[in-house]
């Protein structure tokens, strides 16, 4: 299955409801760990980063848009302004496989990478853009982590096309998906797309890339031997068609 083009993404209308990802203003609303071993270790961490104030809506776009014009200064900005939006996410992944430092570690890749592919033309926060970019990469190093998957075939080609799915429409809209908007692009019960996505964590974690140097999600090098391949079997959906079918029906109501 090939993404969307970026000419198919930026005609795509921004006029969808976003699901904005609050940034704790100050670094005492994300120093409750619990027990977490290295907690005085990331006490001290959050008061180094309570320092940068948080960014505007302006602010990003400004930042934004010297980023692409290779400005080191912008790109430091955003990153410092957004620490703390890392560490509010990693805190999801406690007690699945890594230590809270390291999660925070693998996430700051993570919010790198979406400062430097933010695109501030498209009307979208940075925070909801960058929120899934630290996903993906806590996510890839707890499968890393934790690589063994025991699954029928069959509930993984479900799985694998479900993922697919979410993280073509994510590209598209700047976020991630609701259940309902994927199993509509897929034509699917809701609930079984949520399902899907309720698996436990080291499965979903299918959808994020395989190995620190790689962009191919997991689910894409998954294969049944006995079975047509995914890419043959989901190019036949026109996935990428159906997305952009979807959202300029979206738009127009």
């Amino acid at each position: 299955m090939k993404s969307a083009s970026r000419d198919e993404e930026e005609g795509v209308q921004t006029g969808v409801a976003e699901k904005e990802a609050d940034i704790p203003e100050k670094a005492e609303e994300v120093e409750d760990f619990g027990e977490a071993p290295d907690w005085d270790a990331t006490r001290c961490y959050l008061r180094e980063i309570g320092h940068s104030p948080l960014l505007t809506a302006e602010q990003e776009v400004t930042l934004g848009r010297r980023v692409q014009t290779g400005d080191q200064a912008a790109r430091c900005t955003m990153i410092e302004s957004n620490l703390r939006l890392v560490v509010k996410v990693a805190r999801r992944y406690i007690n699945r496989g890594l230590p809270l430092l390291d999660l925070i570690e693998e996430g700051n890749l993570g919010l790198i990478r979406a400062v430097e592919k933010f695109d501030p033309e498209r009307g979208f926060r940075f925070s909801t853009y960058a929120t899934w970019w630290i996903r993906q990469n806590i996510e890839r190093a707890l499968m890393n982590q934790t690589r063994t998957i025991r699954l029928p075939i069959h509930v993984m080609k479900e799985l694998s096309a479900v993922l697919r799915a979410a993280r073509c429409l994510g590209q598209t809209l700047q976020r991630e998906p609701t259940p309902e908007e994927v199993a509509e692009v897929l034509d699917r019960p809701v609930e079984a797309v949520r399902n899907c996505l309720e698996m436990d964590g080291r499965v979903t974690s299918l959808d994020v890339p395989h190995g620190r140097e790689s962009d191919r999600p997991l689910a894409d090098i998954v294969a049944d031997a006995d079975a047509v391949g995914l890419e043959e079997g989901l190019a036949d959906r026109n996935l990428s068609q159906q997305v952009q079918q979807w959202i300029g029906a979206m738009t127009e109501k």
